[in-house]
C-alpha cells in the first residue's frame, strides 16, 4: 500500500472544551468532569486513592466484584471500611445502607451503580438521597450505568461519578471521566495522603477553580480515544439520552422475555432490579456450560460467577431488537431447542414500544 503518512494533529483547544462539555450534559453537572487517560478502572483507582485515609470510615456496598475491589483500594489507602455485602443475584436495599449508617457513622460512602457483571441495578438515587440526609460524601461507579439508566449528578448531589463510554454509550474504553463535586474536591484536598505526581493523582488535574480556560491540552490526553469519545457522546445527544436510555430498557425487557419462553431463569431474583445493560442468566443446563468464550452478545461469568450464569450484553449498539433476537436463537441452539416462540416474544416487547 502507497498511504501518504499526512502527519499526527494533536487534540485542540475546542476539542477539548467539547469534550469537556459534552460529558457535563450527560451528567447533569455545572462542574466540568476531569479526563482520565485509560480506562475507568484508573479513575476508580484514583477516587479510592484520593479518599482513602486513617481516621476516615467509609461505608462500601458490595454487589458485585469491583465494589470488592474498591474495598480493598480503600483499605490499602488506610481508611476503615465498614461493608454491606449482598449475594450477587441480589442488589442491596436501602434499608440495608440505612441500618450500616446507622451503626458505622461513615462520612463516605461508595457503591457501583450498576452491576454489568450480575445484572443487577442498584436503586442509586434512593441511596444518594439517604445520603444526602446523613451529610455522606458519595462514591459511585456508574461505568456501566451511564447511558443506560439516569444519572443526575447535581440533582442527586454525587460527589464523585466515575464514567466509561465502552458500555451504553457505544465509545472507546481508551479514555473516561471523573465527575466532582465542590464538596468533593474538599473532601480530596483535606486529605494529606491523597497522591500527587501520579496516574492517581486527581488533585494534579483538578479544573481551574473560576472556570478559566486551560492553556493547553493536557500531553496524557490520548488523542485518538478523545476524538472517538467526542463522536460518541455526539451521537448520543443526536439521538437523545431519554431515548438512549429507553432503547437500553426495551433491550433488556426483550431479553428477559426471549429466555423465558425458552424456560430459562434470570440470575438476579429482583425483577424490579434487573441492569439496562445485561441479563443474566442462571444456569440450570449443562448445555448451557459449553459456553467458554463469547458467542456474539452471548458471554460466560466474569471470575467466580463462571459455570454459575451466563449474560447478554445488550449494551450501546447492542441494544437493538436484532442483537437480542441473535443472542436468544444461540441459546436456543445450545438447549437444542426451536427458537420461534422466544424469537417472536422478543420482537412483541419491541412492538408494544413502538
Amino acid at each position: 500500500m502507497n498511504r501518504k503518512y499526512t502527519g499526527f494533529v494533536p487534540l485542540s483547544l475546542s476539542e477539548l472544551d467539547t469534550l469537556t462539555q459534552e460529558l457535563s450534559r450527560l451528567l447533569g453537572t455545572q462542574h466540568p468532569p476531569v479526563i482520565i487517560p485509560g480506562e475507568a478502572i484508573i479513575g476508580i483507582e484514583a477516587v479510592a486513592a484520593g479518599i482513602a485515609a486513617p481516621g476516615r470510615t467509609i461505608l462500601n456496598i458490595v454487589t458485585g466484584p469491583y465494589g470488592s475491589l474498591f474495598g480493598e483500594w480503600l483499605e490499602r489507602g488506610g481508611a476503615t471500611v465498614a461493608q454491606v455485602k449482598v449475594p450477587f443475584d441480589q442488589v442491596v436495599t436501602v434499608e440495608e445502607v440505612a441500618a450500616a449508617i446507622e451503626r458505622y457513622q461513615p462520612v463516605a460512602l461508595s457503591f457501583v451503580q450498576a452491576e454489568v457483571v450480575t445484572g443487577g441495578s442498584n436503586p442509586a438515587e434512593e441511596i444518594f438521597k439517604l445520603a444526602r440526609r446523613h451529610h455522606l460524601i458519595t462514591v459511585t461507579d456508574s461505568v456501566s450505568a451511564v447511558g443506560g439508566e439516569a444519572l443526575n449528578v447535581d440533582e442527586w448531589e454525587v460527589d464523585f461519578a466515575v464514567i466509561g463510554a465502552q458500555k451504553a454509550l457505544a465509545g472507546p474504553n481508551g479514555v473516561s471521566a471523573v465527575s466532582i463535586s465542590p464538596r468533593g474536591w474538599a473532601f480530596l484536598e483535606s486529605n494529606e495522603r491523597a497522591p500527587r505526581n501520579s496516574i492517581l493523582s486527581l488533585l494534579d488535574i483538578k479544573p481551574s477553580p473560576d472556570g478559566t480556560a486551560p492553556l493547553r491540552v493536557p500531553p496524557n490526553i490520548p488523542v485518538l480515544e478523545a476524538r472517538a469519545l467526542i463522536e460518541a457522546l455526539e451521537a448520543v445527544a443526536e439521538e437523545g439520552l431519554s431515548q438512549v436510555i429507553k432503547r437500553h430498557e426495551r433491550a433488556a425487557a426483550s431479553a428477559i422475555a426471549g429466555i423465558s419462553e425458552l424456560g430459562l431463569e434470570a440470575w438476579q431474583k429482583d425483577s424490579r432490579h434487573y441492569s439496562t445493560l445485561t441479563t443474566t442468566v442462571r444456569i440450570n443446563d449443562e448445555q448451557l456450560l459449553l459456553i467458554k468464550q463469547p458467542m456474539g452478545i452471548v458471554a460466560p461469568g466474569d471470575g467466580e460467577l463462571f459455570g454459575q450464569l451466563l449474560r447478554i450484553n445488550h449494551f450501546g449498539t447492542n441494544a437493538s431488537r436484532d442483537s437480542v433476537e441473535s443472542a436468544v436463537q444461540t441459546l436456543a441452539r445450545l438447549l437444542k431447542q426451536d427458537a420461534g416462540q422466544a424469537v417472536q416474544a422478543v420482537r412483541q416487547v419491541w412492538s408494544d414500544a413502538e
